[in-house]
């Protein structure tokens, strides 16, 4: 079980550097695309990204089912929940908010459009964080037992 809580911890901490990368440095660069080369930088940026992101995230969403749903004895109880509800928020806005923009990004350069993509990635950003936090809190306490 301490395993399920390591992987976990592991694919949070890749996600978080992952997204705090992307959050920083690489959507804020969108503006500096020029209109002649927008649309194959997007549409290497989208193809890219989903090999990067794609698998660590469904392994997340999976393996972070199993370890909420193991409960109490590892995962702190709600907080096994709550690490789970956090993948949720990310998946929910990865494809209500950041996929949707990302499609009407692919028209061409938006400098509004690319200023909410950034705004509202936050949520992912804080997501991940959020959840990183937690399992390093759960992990602390189980060595500790």
């Amino acid at each position: 079980m301490k395993l399920l809580l390591v992987v976990n911890f592991a694919l949070a901490l890749y996600l978080i550097g992952l997204i705090w990368t992307v959050q920083v440095v690489h959507y804020p660069s969108f503006g500096l695309v020029g209109a002649a080369e927008w649309a194959a930088f997007h549409r290497a940026h989208t193809t890219r990204m989903t090999w990067v992101v794609m698998a660590p995230m469904v392994a997340e969403l999976l393996l972070g089912g199993w370890l909420a749903a193991r409960g109490g004895a590892v995962a702190g109880g709600w907080l096994g929940w709550a690490a789970f509800a956090l993948v949720l928020v990310a998946w929910a806005h990865t494809g209500l908010v950041a996929v949707p923009l990302h499609n009407r990004l692919a028209a061409g350069p938006d400098a509004v459009l690319v200023a909410a993509l950034v705004r509202t990635n936050w949520v992912r950003t804080v997501a991940w964080t959020l959840r990183a936090a937690i399992l390093g809190w759960l992990l602390i306490a189980i060595t500790k037992q």
